[in-house]
């Protein structure tokens, strides 16, 4: 069957965005009251941003515009993400990016002519509103790469266009790709880019796991060469830009506003290769003797160990696994989290045209909202909670902080995130004395939580790495190269444990991070900091518990390495990291004794 179209999924398990705004109107009106407080905004402090104490009421005025903007912007692009092929929903979000770009481009001027002044009158700002010492942390970084007003304006007009790379290829997608259905053994399986990535590429069925794939990979290589040049116009955009603001490499210029140096990032891509590779292969190598495979095709990384074993759960039992998962973290943040259910914060059904994948996303002053497709099973239990990480991360931070200091570095963002799966493992592990439970808790773990986080994506940044080195010795690529170059990622990665064709290459084509410049290596990177920070719980208790909630509530106010210090990991070493792999290690090690033991 195949999937609904929007308008005949179940309401009460779609998200309520009247949270934001009652209706269309009122959020049309917010349009027009945000332009008039942008034109104030402008008469008030053009060409007079030469002291501290007017630098402070700007911030506060835009404290305001910001919140607003964040409103319209939610309002207009959650609903394109469930159904990308409403015309309505389309035309709400294009109206959205005009707005958003002209305000930009009007409010230019405002950090254009703060950062002509000294250095001394920056830090007045902060010594006078301690709040804001994180904006003036990253106007001091940015400062000797800021251009001319002219210029700084003309770059946020064309803002929509610049950053329209991601929503071509996420429009294509979801829109274009069309799929053809297919027959196993006389039952006709209907085909979509979502029901592969969340039904057909865990089917216990290897027939209808490598038919499905052939399928996809079919339609990935038709579309390979117009997504290549699509994606060629975001990193040759990236590198013209580091290039025009004076960055060494366009690597520099995208891990600035991370914080983050470039010896980390290549840190965290080689420990990971080198020393979870064989781990994983270690994995792999079970999971095709247990399930009798003569090899293992790429296509058969994420079947389950035990597939027999899959416990359901519906959406009442979701809410009893998350609270006492995350019990360990308070009443107060348990209560906060679970309001997702009674107040509709999270989008359920799988339905024709809606995005792929999961996400959270906070507008300002109001509740956080999830994407996710929920298909039944206990696996779902974790992509919900992982949301759920986010929301309770941001619910933490905007009672802390200012809207302008409200988000943290990239490099932190997934670890409040990946936290909460690692409790809700524990959790299953620890109410049940059943191996094969304890074993589904691990296996879930390594596939779900890891393999996700520590190598899908840890290798989308491998990748990523080759393409911008290429990008930054000025050649070029197209959708062959792309695929060699996934391929041989890949290939260094598992060694001979999988077996890796050019369908496995064709994989660059699968996520949209790869428009969001260094983003995919930062999963790793918060996943390290929430393997370290939930040691420390099982170790320490409430004192680690205590050091965690501080954390997950700093928003803005440290740099990434001191910000996971206050959570107790130090991730100025590769000491973590080390850590880490050995946690996976005999967490492996776990899992081929319980099958072992099962089956004997």
């Amino acid at each position: 069957m195949a999937l609904p179209k929007r308008s005949e999924v179940p309401v009460n398990e779609t998200w309520d965005l009247t949270a934001i705004y009652p209706d269309k109107k009122a959020w049309k009106a917010d349009m027009v009251a945000v332009r008039e407080l942008v034109t104030q905004f402008q008469n008030n402090y053009r060409s007079k941003l030469t002291e501290a104490k007017i630098i402070i009421a700007a911030l506060h005025d835009l404290e305001t515009i910001y919140q607003k903007l964040s409103w319209i912007e939610h309002y207009a692009f959650l609903p394109q993400t469930t159904d990308m092929t409403n015309p309505e929903y389309n035309q709400m979000l294009v109206e959205n990016d005009n707005l958003q770009a002209t305000i930009i481009a009007d409010l230019s001027f405002f950090k254009t002519e703060v950062l002509t002044n000294p250095v001394p009158l920056l830090d007045q700002v902060a010594e006078i509103e301690p709040q804001f010492a994180p904006v003036v942390r990253h106007w001091k970084v940015e400062k000797p790469h800021q251009l001319s007003p002219e210029v700084e304006k003309t770059l946020a007009t064309l803002s929509p266009t610049l950053n329209s790379s991601e929503r071509i290829y996420t429009t294509a997608r979801a829109a274009d790709w069309d799929m053809e259905d297919f027959e196993v053994d006389g039952k006709t399986y209907p085909m979509s880019f979502v029901l592969y990535e969340n039904t057909y590429q865990y089917h216990p069925n290897p027939e209808v796991r490598h038919k499905a794939h052939q399928i996809f990979s079919d339609t990935l290589r038709k579309h390979k060469n117009t997504v290549a040049a699509n994606y060629y116009t975001q990193v040759s955009k990236e590198k013209k830009l580091a290039d025009l603001r004076g960055y060494d490499s366009v690597f520099d210029y995208l891990l600035s506003d991370q914080e983050v140096s470039r010896e980390t990032f290549d840190r965290q891509i080689d420990v990971i290769i080198d020393e979870l590779g064989p781990v994983m292969q270690k994995y792999v190598k079970l999971l095709q003797k247990e399930r009798g495979l003569d090899k293992m095709l790429y296509s058969d990384l994420q079947i389950d160990l035990d597939p027999e074993f899959a416990p359901k759960a519906d959406l009442e039992s979701a809410t009893g696994y998350i609270s006492e998962a995350v019990s360990v973290l308070g009443e107060d943040y348990k209560n906060a989290i679970l309001k997702a259910f009674p107040e509709r914060w999270v989008d359920f059904p799988a339905n024709a045209g809606k995005e792929s994948g999961g996400f959270e996303t906070t507008p300002y002053g109001r509740h956080p909202y999830i994407l996710m497709s929920w298909t039944g099973v206990l696996p779902d239990v974790y992509t919900l909670i992982h949301e759920l990480g986010h929301a309770g991360n941001f619910i933490k931070i905007n009672e802390n902080n200012s809207i302008l200091t409200s988000e943290p570095s990239l490099y932190l963002i997934e670890s409040p995130s990946t936290f909460n799966e690692l409790l809700l493992t524990h959790s299953l592990e620890q109410k049940s004395d059943d191996p094969r439970m304890k074993r589904f808790a691990y296996t879930t773990m390594l596939t779900n939580t890891y393999f996700h986080n520590f190598i899908t994506h840890l290798l989308e940044a491998a990748f990523q790495r080759e393409v911008y080195t290429l990008v930054e010795n000025g050649q070029t690529f197209d959708g062959d190269k792309l695929t060699q170059i996934k391929m041989d990622v890949q290939k260094r990665f598992w060694g001979d444990a999988v077996d890796i064709d050019e369908n496995a290459g064709l994989t660059w084509m699968r996520q949209s991070h790869y428009y969001m410049g260094l983003y995919s290596y930062t999963y790793s990177a918060g996943l390290t900091i929430a393997t370290q920070a939930y040691l420390k719980v099982l170790e320490e208790g409430q004192p680690a518990v205590d050091r965690w909630l501080e954390y997950i509530s700093l928003g803005d106010q440290k740099a990434p390495m001191d910000a996971a210090k206050v959570a107790g990991v130090d991730v100025t070493t590769a000491e973590p990291l080390h850590n880490t792999i050995k946690f996976l290690n005999d967490t492996v090690d776990k899992v081929i004794a319980l099958t072992e033991e099962l089956n004997q």
